[in-house]
């Protein structure tokens, strides 16, 4: 019994030192091409959206609400709620009422990878994520339907209320 005491103490330090491992996932470094930075330009201008560009990626943002001072790396999960939506309007995915999702960052297209460390917990952002920075020549199909829910070489724009790093 003894033994089982002491293993179960000694598990929580085992798991810890598993945490601070370091982590090797890198949030990207890609450099939209002119055409596609054309394209956020274009539908920022045609609706009077003034963002800002991360570096010179072709990626564009607008902090809503910087969150507070804990901000997410790759290597953390994040609980979000969200909203994408193509450059028509139509929206491809979201989160509904205060149903939040948790992801792996290090996971997720390089867009949100760059984007969400720019915010802290309870933070929203918008983000205007040329294709090359999401899922760059390749359709998203629902694999429910078989229908195409995101076109090859498509713009995304995304809302993110970041929740809770973890």
């Amino acid at each position: 019994m003894r033994f089982t005491w002491t293993l179960l103490l000694l598990l929580p330090a085992f798991s810890a030192c598993k945490k601070n491992q370091s982590c090797d996932r890198d949030a990207g470094t890609t450099v939209a091409p002119a055409n596609e930075r054309a394209m956020v330009t274009s539908y920022l201008a045609a609706r009077s959206i003034t963002a800002t560009e991360l570096g010179n990626s072709g990626m564009f943002y607008v902090i809503v609400n910087p969150g507070n001072n804990r901000t997410p790396n790759v290597c953390n999960n994040v609980r979000v709620r969200y909203r994408g939506e193509l450059a028509n309007g139509t929206v491809f995915d979201q989160t509904t009422g205060n149903t939040t999702v948790d992801f792996p960052l290090g996971q997720l297209i390089e867009g949100w990878r760059r984007g969400l460390p720019l915010i802290g917990e309870e933070g929203k952002i918008r983000l205007y994520i040329p294709p090359s920075l999401g899922y760059r020549d390749q359709a998203q199909i629902d694999s429910r339907t078989g229908f195409v829910t995101i076109p090859a070489n498509s713009m995304l724009i995304f809302e993110i209320d970041l929740v809770r790093v973890f």
